[in-house]
């Protein structure tokens, strides 16, 4: 049963038919009608509110990531300090198993938006004028701590408000602004954006930089020269201690059969890399310095108490149930524009899953599946083939993927999280892999779920 606000959010579902009846007529855009005076005071407001918002959300991650372990404090701050029994203090109310917080928001679900924007050239405004190259959406229901994310591809075809026209998503941005990159989700999905948060690609390669690089395992060789653009990247596959320089190489790179879907992912891979190198001890010292990044580079329209809020509740997720998935489509070339044409049928089936988490009750009596692994593991898909085919899953088929990266992917609405999860305790050859939805994209056969298993040490 769908609440009030899945009812509301449901009325602004449009299809792609309606859309194209929008008049496509020109219109001025007005930023804003105040005088300038106006303008200039109400920014150093907001920048001061910024910037504030910022340091003290990092400083309270920090607290939280750091507090639990109380002989690294005491080896920083000292073992009588101040710091130390205070951040021991708060270690003991991390480890309570119910928060005991008021969340801003309630109990509802909330839609935060995650964009990454590109620069605009040398000594410009960093968020004016600027296109998005990463779209993620992020579902959060504190009810029971669980979150998805939704990546929208930037090439993604659609229509902008204000009677822009047709264009790939990620100009949204440079035309009007957050506003109209959210009207412009909101009205392509049927879906209510809350809050966002925007980080400038300047913010990667200087994060990277304090922290002293980020491990990844690059799934390929990634050899390419762009000599007016100044880009030239020439990394190989293999495992990799990434510099600032390298990772802004690593995620700009898309000339390989998967072009910016290839990328896309990628992102999400170095996403989970830079969560890992967060999260280790010595970050703890560098923090000082991402504050400063973080107040030049991420804006956001959070309050300072909504920020540590969120900050408390990420604390109680688990990382294996969180759920991810792609708008689905396919690539198509218009002349020289290439656009990610979505799939209306499809995209709306990952809506409902992801955001308005509309899941299968019942289970199906019998499962079917597809294991894709790399040639280096061709003995471990063998035994996960025999124990899954033992546990009553028809096996239908197993192919050959050059994939570092081991996932579970979801292709039936009766493939959720919690079967997964009975499943790694009747199957624990299944092991804990990252949970992938895509219906529709089956890697050899049409099955409920494919399980990728990755080489060299897939992460």
């Amino acid at each position: 049963m769908l609440n009030m606000q899945d009812r509301n959010n449901r009325k602004r579902v449009s299809n792609y038919t309606q859309k194209r009846r929008r008049s496509t007529g020109k219109e001025d855009v007005h930023f804003s009608s105040y005088p300038s005076y106006r303008i200039k005071k109400s920014n150093s407001f907001r920048k001061i509110l910024t910037l504030m918002t910022i340091v003290f959300f990092v400083i309270i991650f920090a607290i939280l990531l750091f507090s639990n372990n109380i002989d690294f404090l005491q080896d920083k701050f000292g073992e009588n300090s101040y710091m130390s029994a205070f951040l021991s203090k708060i270690s003991k109310g991390n480890n309570v198993k119910e928060p005991g917080f008021t969340l801003p928001f309630g109990l509802k679900r909330q839609n935060i938006l995650l964009l990454g924007v590109d620069s605009n050239g040398a000594d410009s405004d960093l968020w004016v004028g600027t296109r998005t190259d990463t779209m993620i959406i992020v579902n959060i229901d504190p009810r029971t701590k669980t979150v998805n994310t939704l990546t929208i591809p930037r090439d993604s075809k659609v229509y902008l408000p204000k009677g822009m026209g047709v264009q790939k998503i990620n100009a949204a941005h440079a035309i009007g602004g957050v506003e109209m990159t959210k009207q412009t989700i909101e009205d392509t999905l049927g879906i209510h954006i809350d809050r966002y948060i925007m980080v400038h690609d300047d913010a990667v390669r200087e994060i990277v930089k304090a922290l002293g690089g980020v491990d990844i395992y690059v799934e390929k060789n990634m050899h390419y020269n762009d000599y007016s653009g100044k880009l030239h990247i020439n990394i190989s596959k293999g495992k990799h201690h990434l510099t600032d320089k390298d990772v802004v190489e690593y995620l700009r790179f898309r000339h390989d059969a998967l072009g910016d879907i290839g990328r896309t992912q990628r992102q999400q891979w170095f996403l989970r890399g830079l969560l890992d190198t967060l999260q280790k001890p010595e970050t703890i010292a560098k923090i000082p310095k991402i504050i400063t990044i973080a107040s030049k580079y991420i804006k956001t329209d959070m309050s300072v108490y909504e920020m540590t809020q969120y900050a408390t509740l990420a604390t109680h997720f688990d990382k294996d149930n969180i759920e991810s998935a792609m708008l689905p489509g396919a690539p198509n070339k218009h002349g020289y524009t290439s656009y990610w044409i979505l799939d209306p049928k499809m995209t709306q089936e990952v809506v409902n899953r992801l955001i308005y988490r509309q899941m299968a009750d019942e289970r199906k009596e019998t499962y079917t599946a597809s294991i894709m692994s790399s040639p280096d593991n061709a003995e471990e898909a063998k035994e996960l083939k025999a124990a899954l085919e033992k546990a009553g899953i028809v096996v239908k088929c197993s192919g050959t993927l050059r994939s570092a990266h081991s996932q579970f992917i979801a292709h039936s609405k009766y493939v959720t999280i919690d079967y997964y999860a009975d499943l790694k305790k009747e199957v624990p050859e299944v092991k804990s892999r990252q949970f992938v939805y895509s219906p529709g994209s089956f890697m050899c056969a049409d099955t409920d779920f494919t399980i990728v298993t990755g080489g060299e040490n897939g992460i």
